[in-house]
């Protein structure tokens, strides 16, 4: 990525795409991160907000989570104490997941914007712009092919770095998509329904929220990584090129036709069908536990 940042200073239409692209993700990381601390907040406000009585041994203390403690729990200074780092806990790791699910959206609109330069330089490819500048279409076709293999390293080292935590999340989510939908489901109509179904709901629509950004993630760079072989043989002038130049083309064309995916273990692509894949699985594990109730 820093290297396209240098690769900017002399092309305006590069700076243009890579900036946009950047503003972009700027926008969505605060959204998620937004997102997530009222998501987590709603979590455990209620719990913050209980005036719980730490000498009735009777009653269990509401606590954000369920754990074991190697003290008892007998003055309010240390069920205060166990809250707070509960709350800052439940806090670190709400702010932890949303940034990772923005760097992952920043990594691949950073290649679509990378693309999107790309398709640029194609449909120049052969114009009268190119001989007006003097450059030769050898090295232009060598900039397109270096830029294209640029792409490709950059995607590959995505699906490298996330394909196992993309299966882990989507693991993850089906369980916890349905765990949530069965809480909320159960909650409706009894007494503290509302308190029940407000904490669950945020977090319901952020599980959603994160398996669908990993499956827009490998929706978006497959059609981008689509559009290269139909911009080679769309707007690259082709039938005006000598046949011998018009035969590099078909190099980029035939390697565009190896889509840049992103998967989940080397086992499914990252598509719009894959998260619906999900959210089937999730209602129909939903009904099961519905029905042994």
């Amino acid at each position: 990525m820093a290297q396209d940042w240098n690769d900017c200073d002399n092309d305006g239409i590069a700076l243009r795409e890579t900036t946009d692209k950047t503003k972009l993700s700027s926008r969505i990381c605060n959204g998620l991160i937004i997102l997530h601390t009222i998501a987590a907040f709603s979590y455990v406000i209620g719990i913050l907000l209980t005036d719980a009585d730490v000498t009735d041994r009777t009653v269990e203390l509401p606590l954000m989570m369920k754990m074991e403690y190697p003290f008892v729990i007998d003055t309010q200074r240390k069920y205060s104490l166990v809250l707070v780092t509960q709350f800052v806990f439940v806090m670190v790791c709400s702010w932890g997941a949303g940034l990772f699910n923005a760097l992952f959206l920043t990594l691949t609109l950073h290649v679509g914007s990378q693309i999107n330069i790309l398709l640029c330089w194609l449909s120049k490819l052969g114009s009268k712009d190119i001989e007006d500048k003097h450059d030769s279409f050898v090295s232009v076709t060598t900039k397109i092919i270096q830029k294209h293999q640029k792409i490709i390293n950059l995607s590959e080292n995505i699906e490298n770095l996330y394909t196992y935590i993309a299966l882990f999340q989507f693991t993850s989510n089906i369980v916890m998509i349905c765990s949530l939908a069965f809480l909320i489901v159960t909650a409706i109509g009894s007494p503290d329904a509302t308190d029940q179904i407000v904490r669950s709901l945020l977090f319901y629509a952020v599980t959603n929220l994160e398996a669908f950004i990993f499956c827009f993630a490998g929706e978006y760079l497959n059609n981008k990584s689509k559009a290269i072989g139909n911009a080679a043989y769309n707007y690259s002038a082709w039938y005006d090129m000598k046949a011998k130049d018009s035969r590099v083309l078909l190099f980029i064309i035939l390697r565009s036709q190896r889509q840049l995916k992103l998967t989940a273990g080397k086992m499914t692509v990252l598509s719009f069908e894959c998260f619906t894949n999900i959210m089937k699985a999730s209602g129909s594990y939903l009904s099961v536990l519905l029905a042994m109730k």
